[in-house]
């Protein structure tokens, strides 16, 4: 047996239950992940709010910890190795003591990093980097605004920007300035006191980690071979950036969605990144287990500076 939070739909509000389940077996292709911090990802409370549920019913899919035990098959890794890894393309399961993983899901762990650090790294950093590098084509010395740039996703993207050599303009509230300022954005609008929209200056890259702007004012601050990028977001605002996306990508100015997906080699590049001190995670809150839906329901409420993560052991 493992102690685990295992989703279960009669119990409100937060239907999530730390309790005691089956300790699972890795089938010859897998491995089993002894969890030592797991982060809380848009994901996670997503997929609980429109009914995708995993089969174990246990989310969590940002992981770091140690191989417990692997499969007849597995090659690569062996038990004793410290790794990182991102479950959401293998069912999940990383709110548990044990989470089972596949070799394409998972890398080694950099000595330089911690366990929570690594543990807060795969999903936001790798959308970060897949929407600049990717979908944005972002290139040196070209002007990015960073929408949303506080959470987990727009610290990362304020930093990985700065490393690909762009001029970054974060927005976020009052009480975020500082922390985009110290991670290297060279402009900070507050978006309490002052609309981006509002005055002459275009950019090259406009990414959005949320839907919360309209899309024409977006375009309207695009130069004219711009190109937006919206990664996450509400259903309704993924909806409207498609639909409404495809006819004001007409022109010369791109209005693009990313759905990320998990590259272990961009892993490995953005953990090594990070061991070498060239970007770093930001972790607002750590949890316990018991605390695991405490921790959802603030990252949930869309204020998380950076990143929520829980230790596990």
């Amino acid at each position: 047996m493992m102690k685990a939070v295992v989703y279960n739909k009669s119990v409100k509000p937060d239907r999530l239950v730390y309790c005691d389940v089956e300790k699972p077996v890795p089938k010859d292709d897998e491995l089993l992940v002894r969890i030592r911090s797991v982060s809380v990802n848009a994901a996670d409370y997503r997929s609980m709010k429109m009914g995708m549920i995993p089969a174990r019913k246990i989310f969590g899919a940002d992981i770091s910890g140690v191989v417990e035990s692997t499969g007849n098959n597995v090659t690569l890794f062996r038990p004793g190795d410290e790794i990182v890894g991102e479950l959401s393309g293998c069912g999940f399961g990383g709110f548990a003591d044990f989470a089972i993983a596949t070799g394409n899901a998972i890398v080694p762990k950099p000595a330089g990093l911690s366990f929570e650090e690594a543990a807060a790294l795969p999903m936001a950093s790798m959308t970060a980097l897949q929407a600049l590098r990717n979908k944005g084509n972002l290139q040196e010395g070209q002007e990015v605004l960073i929408l949303g740039s506080s959470g987990g996703v727009g610290t990362m993207a304020i930093q990985l920007a700065k490393h690909l050599g762009a001029v970054v303009t974060a927005v976020c509230s009052t009480r975020n300035v500082e922390q985009a300022r110290s991670l290297g954005a060279d402009l900070v609008i507050d978006y309490t006191r002052e609309d981006f929209t509002a005055g002459n200056r275009k950019y090259d890259l406009i990414l959005a980690v949320n839907g919360n702007y309209s899309l024409l004012k977006c375009r309207n601050a695009l130069k004219p071979d711009g190109r937006y990028v919206m990664v996450g977001g509400a259903l309704t605002q993924i909806f409207k950036a498609i639909v409404i996306g495809k006819p004001l990508s007409l022109g010369r100015r791109k209005m693009l969605f990313l759905a990320a997906k998990t590259n272990t080699d961009d892993l490995k590049f953005l953990l090594n990144l990070a061991s070498d001190g060239i970007i770093r995670p930001v972790i607002e809150k750590f949890h316990t287990p018991e605390a695991t839906a405490e921790a959802m329901q603030y990252a949930a409420g869309g204020h998380a500076r950076g990143k929520v993560v829980i230790r596990w052991s």
